[in-house]
């Protein structure tokens, strides 16, 4: 909002002066001087103290361009609305690598809307309004009415009304509305969340009426009648106003014409100038003729009564130092820490100015100058201020309309598996992040672009939540042959085919783990389940084979005979067929006394091991140099057969690094049991021979590479 400055006789200084009326009238920096130009100065100057109407409830376009920064946002400064994923999406998290949910908060702006569509929309506000709440704006805290429960806001409301005069708590209607609505969008999402996970469909959603939001209504229209009625009252007493001081103008024209003395007539003007300043503002259309005309008047009387020289002189004297204070005070505005605080000082000192009469010729363009000069740095200060703001605005769409389209890329992705998910969810977060950080666009945008950016989420929510629904169809077909499993587990769990049972049970837990993830709320039941099953069968396993007690001494004597038999064996005649058959009938001796058993447990694994190291370098080197006989043989043949071999070797590896992680997962279901230290030892072997067997198979396949690279490199 620009001051419009009085000025003598010349044009407007700024970029848009103040045309004719008949012209189209753009905003003006400094408009063209009332009649103070044409004042011919009387002894009487003083009379003129009461002159035109100061504009101070005009909203000119600049202030119109700066959409109300300080408070006036459609959706006020806001911690952002939660943006959450569409219902239904439970997942597992532990099996099913869950998919991690965006958290970030819109609260603010998603209860500006639910206000708005609610019916609580404000009109724009008055300049009587602005007047009142613009200065207090600067200071009003963001969050006033965080931390209020509805029922609190909603008794807040009514004593606001009780006590506040409405045409100044249009702002903290506007904070109290989005306070109130935060709390009902978030009751309302709470409650959806439950009606979908209790198995409704989100569409038949319907929320509770809610008394506290009827209340708020129905005490939102009280404010809306109070304040249109205070409008109205407003307009009519600005008619009223313009009727009085239009009066007060042909009073002022029949006193030229009196008959009375000079001095009746002069405290006759007296007396009008007084009902002039005393009368309120009018219509805004009307303020710069009815100046016009009222000054001219004013003049005409000066020049009537022709009041004499020292007083007229004293007057001016008076007025000279009164426009003298002005001037300082307006130079003073610059210092101002507040440039909104000021420009509304500067209005107030404009209308003292214009309420203050004339001054001696030689002074009144010094001083009008001086004054003007002072106005203009406050007023460019003022303009430069929302300047600022709305090129602030401007870069804040710019960043916002970037992440709405990164944020449409992300939503349009192509993504099929949990991980592509989970990663696209880390960075919609890091974007409503960011999003947070950011400040207003401006107000014909603001509202549209956190609507362009909450469809792209709510579309990326909707696509993943129809991602995880397929999945929970696939889950579901999992859980059902687990369920299987548990039971095929259960059938065997009292069987006393010891054997046939424990390999049964051990390719069960194979097909376990090849059978992909359940639901969450499943997994944990279906594993105790089948791990129920599994410990109770080698559980009564152990126990069988430990309720033989007098057999544990006999046991250990035949183990002590297999290790003497073992240190004399020729190991590298039978080959691994014989430590096999070592193992095995070291297996099937049974348990020894549990004294001894890590004893003898450790010196029979320092026998096999030394079995192993005695054979491993003969019948390795037997083993390659048949292999690389082979290997010549298949180059021979062409690179065709090599490369099938090197390929089935590669398989192997896959094959025997399964096998061996299987076995090891056997052990942790043995260990458990009681007294199994021979199945253990039993698999241990196996993990041992299948070891061996792939560091062979690793070996003989560097073996084919190194053949090619050396055939590389002599090509």
């Amino acid at each position: 909002m620009t001051v419009r400055v009085p000025e003598p006789e010349m044009p407007a200084a700024g970029p848009a002066a103040e045309a004719s009326a008949a012209a189209e009238e753009p905003v003006a920096e400094v408009a063209d001087a009332p009649a103070e130009s044409a004042v011919t100065e009387t002894p009487a100057a003083e009379a003129s103290a009461g002159v035109a109407e100061a504009p101070a409830a005009e909203t000119p376009a600049e202030e119109a361009a700066a959409e109300r920064i300080s408070g006036e946002e459609a959706a006020p400064r806001a911690k952002r609305a939660r943006i959450k994923p569409a219902a239904g999406q439970e997942v597992a998290e532990s099996e099913e690598d869950a998919s991690r949910d965006v958290q970030v908060d819109f609260a603010d702006e998603e209860a500006a809307l639910a206000a708005q569509n609610a019916g609580l929309e404000i009109e724009g506000a008055t300049p009587e309004e602005e007047a009142a709440e613009e200065l207090a704006a600067q200071k009003l805290e963001e969050d006033k009415f965080a931390g209020k429960g509805k029922e609190e806001l909603v008794a807040l409301f009514a004593r606001m009304l009780e006590e506040q005069p409405v045409q100044s708590i249009r702002r903290d209607v506007e904070a109290l509305k989005i306070a109130f609505y935060r709390i009902r969008r978030a009751e309302v999402e709470a409650a959806r969340r439950r009606f979908v996970e209790e198995g409704g469909a989100e569409e038949d959603f319907a929320p509770s009426v809610d008394g506290a939001e009827i209340r708020l209504k129905e005490q939102f229209k009280e404010y809306r009648r109070r304040r249109d009625a205070f409008i109205a009252n407003l307009e009519a007493e600005k008619e009223a106003n313009l009727k009085v001081k239009q009066a007060i103008i042909e009073e002022l024209k029949e006193l030229v014409n009196s008959d009375e003395t000079l001095n009746h007539t002069f405290n006759k003007f007296r007396e009008l100038q007084q009902r002039w300043k005393d009368t309120g503002i009018v219509p805004q259309q009307h303020v710069k003729d009815l100046w016009e005309t009222y000054n001219l008047h004013v003049e005409n009387f000066y020049s009537f009564i022709k009041i004499n020289k020292e007083l007229r002189d004293l007057d001016l004297k008076k007025n000279y130092e009164q426009k003298v204070a002005l001037c300082e005070q307006a130079e003073a505005l610059v210092l101002e820490p507040s440039v909104v605080e000021a420009f509304h000082k500067l209005q107030k000192l404009h209308d003292e100015w214009r309420e203050t009469g004339p001054v001696a010729n030689e002074y009144k363009e010094t001083l009008w100058e001086r004054f003007k000069a002072a106005s203009s740095r406050i007023n460019k200060q003022h303009q430069e201020h929302f300047e600022t703001l709305k090129g602030e605005q401007v870069k804040n769409l710019e960043l916002k309309t970037g992440l709405c389209v990164a944020t449409e890329e992300l939503s349009s992705q192509p993504l099929t598996t949990r991980k592509e998910w989970n990663r696209a969810s880390d960075r919609l977060l890091e974007i409503q992040k960011t999003w947070k950080t950011i400040g207003f666009a401006p107000k014909k945008d603001n509202n549209r672009i956190y609507e362009r950016f909450r469809t792209a989420c709510d579309r990326f929510f909707e696509a993943k939540r129809q991602f995880y629904a397929g999945m929970k169809t696939e889950m579901e077909h999992n859980l059902q042959l687990k369920i299987e499993i548990c039971e095929a587990a259960e059938s065997l769990m009292n069987s006393e085919e010891w054997k046939k049972a424990t390999d049964e049970l051990i390719a069960l837990q194979a097909r376990w783990k090849q059978i992909g993830a359940v639901s969450r709320r499943h997994s944990d039941a279906v594993w105790k389940r089948f791990r129920a099953a599994c410990d109770k069968f080698f559980e009564r396993k152990a126990s069988h084979f430990a309720s033989v007690d007098g057999e544990h001494e006999e046991n250990l004597q035949k183990k002590l005979a297999l290790l003497a038999e073992m240190a004399g064996a020729d190991v590298k005649a039978g080959g691994y067929e014989v430590i096999r058959e070592f193992q095995r009938r070291w297996g099937e001796i049974g348990f020894v006394p549990i004294k001894q058993k890590d004893a003898i447990q450790k010196k029979y694994k320092a026998a096999v091991d030394e079995l192993f190291n005695t054979l491993r370098g003969s019948e390795r080197d037997r083993s390659m140099g048949r292999f690389r006989e082979k290997v010549s043989s298949f180059k021979a043949s062409g690179d065709r057969r090599l490369r099938s071999e090197r390929e089935r070797l590669y398989n192997k590896v896959r094959q025997l690094e399964q096998e061996i992680g299987l076995l090891e997962n056997n052990i942790g279901f043995f260990a458990k049991s009681k007294n199994a230290e021979a199945l253990v030892a039993d698999v241990r072997a196996k993990i041992e021979r299948a070891r061996e067997e792939m560091a062979s198979t690793i070996e003989k396949v560097k073996l084919i590479d190194k053949q090619d690279q050396d055939e590389n490199n002599n090509a």
